[in-house]
């Protein structure tokens, strides 16, 4: 998916939601047992619910690692099942390099040898440029990178002085000389929402993929306030409010009642920015 086309959902379906499918075994509700895949079931019908309220997907590959052959199943027919106009991300967080870095990329992104493709994947940058080559040789594949992150460890790394300024600061500016900003994204997170204003000044463009709505306790309001450029420049993960809005039968209902809550305040604030 291309930048502009991501722009133009955006714009029609008045929304910057990325909903997280995250699929516990032990959460989700007991009822879907009974079919033969259980986990694709459940991200079968949250996308079903959702798909007219958000712009994109982001599976986290740990969810489907964790169950072996049958996990890798699941995530391959969910990739399948995503909707082709919704940018669909591979939350993999993964940062090798050399060889290991291009069976990375052929695991995500190949559909002849793995079974799925992927428009985009996370990384982690720790190990420099050649985190990323493998991905970036992909023709419209995206690189969303670890740049400043809401877990508490943040502060280990992240905010270490370099001649740069911060070590995240570096890590963006660095990062934008190996892609441009039709395929390179950033992972902020969304509980260092005054960051996004340091942000801005060196990754004007770029979109950001903010964690931490909702459950982790950071505030759409303030994310917009800081982050949001006149294309708007953000998509906003929400994975658990979502998933677990309810453990019943009517789970699929509930997690469009609170992806639909979350859409009506982002069309709000794009709104409010002149967006649309």
């Amino acid at each position: 998916m291309s930048r502009q086309q991501l722009i133009t959902q955006i714009k029609q379906k008045k929304s910057f939601l990325c909903v997280g499918l995250d699929p516990d075994i032990e959460k989700i509700p007991s009822f879907l047992k009974e079919y033969p895949d259980p986990v694709f079931e459940f991200n079968k019908q949250i996308i079903d619910a959702t798909r007219d309220l958000c712009v994109s997907y982001k599976p986290n590959a740990a969810f489907y690692e964790s169950r072996g052959i049958k996990g890798w199943q699941s995530l391959i027919d969910t990739w399948k099942h995503l909707p082709k106009e919704c940018l669909n991300i591979i939350d993999a967080k993964r940062g090798d390099i050399g060889n290991t870095s291009d069976m990375y990329a052929r695991a995500f992104f190949d559909e002849s040898a793995a079974g799925m493709s992927f428009d985009a994947i996370t990384v982690s940058p720790y190990m420099g440029s050649d985190t990323v080559t493998s991905y970036l040789s992909y023709p419209g594949k995206w690189v969303v990178l670890l740049a400043l992150t809401s877990s508490t460890g943040s502060k280990d790394f992240q905010y270490l002085t370099t001649e740069n300024g911060p070590l995240y600061e570096t890590v963006i500016k660095k990062a934008n000389t190996w892609a441009d900003d039709d395929r390179m994204m950033f992972v902020v997170g969304a509980t260092k929402s005054t960051e996004f204003v340091n942000i801005r000044k060196i990754a004007p463009n770029n979109f950001l993929l903010v964690p931490g709505v909702g459950a982790q306790g950071g505030s759409l309001k303030d994310v917009c306030q800081y982050g949001m450029t006149k294309e708007c420049g953000l998509l906003v993960n929400a994975s658990r409010s979502i998933n677990y809005a309810s453990n019943g039968r009517d789970f699929a209902d509930a997690a469009r009642a609170e992806a639909l809550k979350i859409q009506q305040e982002m069309q709000l604030e794009l709104e409010k920015a002149g967006i649309i």
